[in-house]
């Protein structure tokens, strides 16, 4: 591999070094000219691949999928495998023991990975603005997300760099927090009962099954990691660097399919996510776009990263 090629994969193990992986960006978008693409001709031999999602099939890995059933994978020499997490599901870890080359995961939670000394880094974003929020119902008029956390109430949510972000902008204040257990049930049943949640999935199951969900989001607040990110190790990039580009460049392939035409993606995850109806699949997929899609993308193409963003997320 050449020497510039070398530069351009330079992963250093720091805390801050996550923020330099912002710069694969680029490289997986085309910023490194020199590596070529790695297309799998008929005949040649794949390589086997699983990806680890952080949690069930819905429209978030919608791209994943698409990929998958349309063999975009295939084309590029990947013979992919998508396994399915589920609530808190840690996938950096099995990433940093190797037990599967690449995960979904959070910006922020590749953050903390990195300064436990795991060997992860980020290839791919598709998240450019983050859905992590909070639902509440309508009736209590609540007209932004400080009246969650100042009036009395039960808020359902796991501990996690969003949810301290909050707390020390507001308080603990007089809501009382309680572990989140997934699901809609429960705020279906209690008119004071907040949740987390993806503002582009549980709210649009809540109002499916009659209630009257209204959202809050992180990001309006200061607080937006890049969300379902792609990561793998730092040694399987170094080491590997067209491999990982041959699945990031399926990755993003997949997601242009995706975006363009959910349907047929979505009628196969349908399969495999039965609590989630045709209707609500649809209409994710229609409310995650401008979130996946924005400016920076049309410049530089899905999954962009910007150094920027890292510096601004390791300083909170």
């Amino acid at each position: 591999m050449a020497t510039s090629h070398t530069h351009c994969l330079s992963v250093p193990r720091t805390l801050f070094g996550a923020i330099i992986v912002a710069a694969l960006g680029a490289f997986f978008a085309g910023g490194c000219k020199k590596v070529p693409a790695t297309p799998g001709p008929a005949g040649a031999q794949t390589t086997k691949a699983t990806i680890l999602l952080d949690w069930k099939p819905e429209p978030e890995f919608g791209g994943f999928y698409a990929g998958k059933l349309t063999d975009v994978f295939g084309k590029h020499g990947i013979d992919i495998d998508l396994a399915v997490g589920g609530e808190s599901v840690a996938t950096w870890q099995r990433v940093d023991r190797g037990d599967v080359d690449f995960a979904t995961t959070s910006a922020d939670q590749l953050l903390i990975a990195r300064a436990q000394g795991a060997d992860v880094v980020a290839v791919f974003a598709v998240y450019q603005t983050s859905p992590q929020g909070v639902m509440v119902h309508k009736a209590r008029g609540f007209s932004t997300m400080k009246d969650v956390f100042t009036h009395p109430g039960t808020l359902a949510a796991e501990p996690d760099v969003w949810l301290k972000f909050l707390l020390k902008k507001y308080g603990p204040g007089q809501v009382q927090l309680t572990a989140y257990a997934g699901g809609v049930a429960t705020f279906l049943a209690k008119p004071d009962y907040s949740q987390q949640c993806f503002v582009t999935s549980e709210p649009l199951i809540a109002k499916s099954n009659g209630g009257d969900p209204q959202a809050f989001l992180a990001s309006d607040e200061g607080f937006n990691p890049y969300t379902t990110m792609l990561i793998t190790r730092g040694k399987t990039l170094r080491e590997k660097p067209q491999y990982v580009k041959a699945v990031v460049d399926s990755c993003r392939e997949g997601w242009r399919k995706y975006l363009d035409d959910p349907k047929a993606t979505n009628a196969a995850m349908e399969k495999l996510n039965t609590e989630m109806s045709p209707q609500i699949f649809d209409e994710g997929a229609a409310a995650q776009k401008p979130f996946i899609e924005t400016e920076e993308t049309k410049k530089s193409g899905l999954g962009t990263m910007t150094a920027e963003r890292w510096k601004t997320l390791a300083q909170q």
